[in-house]
């Protein structure tokens, strides 16, 4: 897997890609630039089996700010309908890459996490914060409406229609404390203890069995559209396939032997 990106930072270390966004002293906006070659590389993540999970993390003591007001938001209002919707489902096409990357993600929130910056982490697996997190989807207060890069589908199955709405309405922000109780952050560290912490989670998942961890991240995208009983057929096809996964039988072999077992993904 490339690490060697150009418009944002990534390390890959023991099957753990840690990605943050650049320019701290900006408070980590997003870019034209930056947009397209993350969605391009969470595409060609779905196809490197070498990567277990994902950190999506802070720099200089913020997550991101969204997209850049210089770099995006003055030359959008310069552009033709078939410019803006080239750009839309660009956006959106970075949350599909996410979605179907195969990878589980974490996303270590720290300070602002707003407009765009606030979509990565909502599109994230696992959420952790720090106390000082600020979450806000606003751009309702741009003049756009709360409806972003899978916002209305994906924000309200985590926190429920109404809360999900109250934050799309009206753009404001969402505390680590109420995130915590509504259930968007799985949990809220100390600052010092974040990075460790999602990286504790990210060396448990990588650990497990990757292609069953795949499975579970693809049914769990996959059956909020699906009936009841569409879902079940889907989960006994998906785990007919894990059954024949060599991994399910390594964990066969370690439980006869009263042994811990080493997953290798395959």
């Amino acid at each position: 897997m490339r690490s060697d990106v150009t418009h944002f930072n990534c390390a890959i270390a023991d099957g753990i890609a840690t990605v943050s966004l650049d320019r701290p002293e900006r408070k980590n906006p997003l870019t034209f630039d930056s947009y397209g070659e993350l969605r391009d590389w969470f595409r060609d993540l779905h196809y490197d089996d070498t990567v277990g999970a994902v950190i999506l993390g802070p720099n200089g003591g913020n997550f991101s700010s969204g997209g850049d007001v210089h770099d995006i938001i003055g030359p959008l209002t310069g552009m033709s309908m078939k410019e803006l919707l080239a750009f839309t489902r660009m956006t959106g096409d970075l949350v599909k890459a996410m979605l179907n990357c195969g990878k589980p993600i974490i996303a270590a929130v720290q300070g602002v996490s707003a407009g765009a910056g606030a979509i990565l982490a909502m599109a994230s697996d696992l959420r952790i914060a720090t106390p000082d997190a600020r979450t806000a989807f606003l751009f309702n207060r741009v003049g756009l409406a709360g409806c972003d890069m899978g916002a209305c589908a994906i924000l309200p199955r985590i926190i429920g229609q109404g809360r999900a709405a109250e934050l799309l309405y009206l753009g404001r922000s969402m505390s680590a404390e109420e995130g915590l109780a509504w259930g968007y952050f799985n949990r809220v560290v100390e600052p010092e203890a974040l990075m460790e912490t999602a990286t504790d989670l990210a060396r448990r998942i990588a650990a497990g069995p990757g292609f069953a961890n795949m499975m579970t991240k693809t049914m769990l995208a996959q059956e909020w559209s699906m009936s009841l009983e569409q879902a079940i057929e889907a989960e006994a096809q998906a785990q007919a396939i894990c059954m024949q996964t060599r991994d399910f039988e390594r964990a066969y072999r370690a439980f006869l032997a009263k042994e811990r077992p080493v997953f290798e993904g395959d």
